[in-house]
């Protein structure tokens, strides 16, 4: 390439970067107004968050990947949502772990996130409002549900208004440059169990040591140069580590399934999911009572999964995940029925189905 041809097309990317920069004031500036008129309303919206990204992901042609071109254009409306009023974030933390990295695929770098030391205060930080909005695991594609979600859900007014889907990769990270030089292992016990055979085939003896998070185990290796955590990529680049095996996973397909709670219940997207936690009569036929009504009216149910009810000896509560929003006709009707059935039905939120 000749230095005249390199030199054009620098000076085109210039004159793009320019049309760029002006187009995105002015889209801060619209947003700006929006909040004005908006006028002390909730400025978050999550369904109308999730139409521009399907409808911007629809539009692109490449070269650049459909999850690429979300990512900027989630970070543009995160700049701009910050205009009309900064978030707070509170999340299951400590920092590094991968319900921050959640809360950032989701609301991006310009709220304030703060890490809560477990689940529960999480939950109660938004009912307090010292946080507008939370974001929490709920459950992994291969280790299940995480049952102090759910319980506390079942117990508390907070809203469900959008998920989080993120693929897991665990790494083995460590202060030391070899593998032979770490003497022990520290990790959360479901990470532990996600990486299992791997474990098994490359560090037999290797004495494992279970924490209470990830980026805990990220901190403990760090300040011992002896020892290795498991651990994601925000928690290498938090502590400082070296990664020794990266991607050691057992199930490739690993993901965990995280909530945004609220107070606040999501307008409907056009691709939404509807959970709701229900309790069956005691008599025959009751679980067949409760599910008929959705089948009947055409209501996909996605998750159905059972948990103690914590009010009595074998006394469960059921959650349900079905497709589509609570305000659909076909939805409304079915929980109508259901309502009428059930011992109990709380609905737990309507939201926009998240992009994998």
């Amino acid at each position: 390439m000749s230095s005249d041809e390199l030199q054009r097309l620098r000076a085109e990317i210039d004159r793009l970067d320019e049309e760029v920069l002006a187009r995105l004031s002015r889209r801060a500036e619209i947003a700006h107004e929006i909040g004005r008129v908006k006028g002390g309303a909730v400025v978050y919206r999550p369904e109308r968050e999730a139409q521009v990204l399907r409808r911007i992901t629809g539009l692109n042609s490449g070269p650049l990947a459909d999850a690429t071109v979300g990512r900027i254009f989630r970070e543009i409306m995160s700049a701009c949502l910050a205009l009309e009023q900064p978030l707070r974030i509170a999340y299951f933390g400590p920092q590094g772990t991968f319900t921050e990295s959640a809360a950032q695929k989701h609301f991006g770098s310009a709220p304030q996130f703060a890490a809560m030391a477990t689940i529960d205060e999480v939950f109660r930080a938004v009912e307090a409002g010292h946080a507008d909005y939370g974001v929490v695991p709920v459950e992994n594609s291969t280790e299940g549900a995480i049952g102090r979600t759910l319980d506390l859900l079942l117990q508390m007014p907070i809203k469900i208004c959008g998920e989080v889907m993120l693929r897991i990769h665990q790494h083995l990270l460590s202060k030391a440059e070899r593998l032979e030089d770490v003497k022990r292992l520290y990790s959360h016990s479901q990470s532990l169990a996600q990486c299992h055979e791997w474990l098994n085939r490359n560090l037999p003896s290797l004495p494992r040591v279970p924490v209470a998070s990830n980026a805990e185990a990220a901190r403990m290796a760090a300040e011992d140069a002896e020892s290795c955590a498991i651990a994601g990529e925000a928690a290498a680049g938090c502590y400082g580590l070296n990664s020794l095996a990266r991607d050691i996973e057992d199930d490739p397909n690993n993901t965990t399934r995280f909530l945004v709670i609220g107070m606040h219940d999501a307008g409907p997207s056009g691709r939404d999911k509807t959970s709701i936690v229900c309790a069956s009569q005691n008599r025959a036929g009751a679980m067949y009572a409760l599910l008929e009504p959705l089948a009947r009216h055409g209501v996909s149910m996605s998750k159905f999964e059972s948990r103690p009810s914590r009010t009595g000896l074998w006394e469960y509560v059921f959650y349900v995940d079905v497709e589509g929003h609570q305000s659909e006709e076909r939805v409304d009707r079915a929980f109508a029925e259901l309502r009428d059935r059930a011992a109990f039905v709380k609905v737990l939120g309507s939201y926009p189905s998240a992009a994998a």
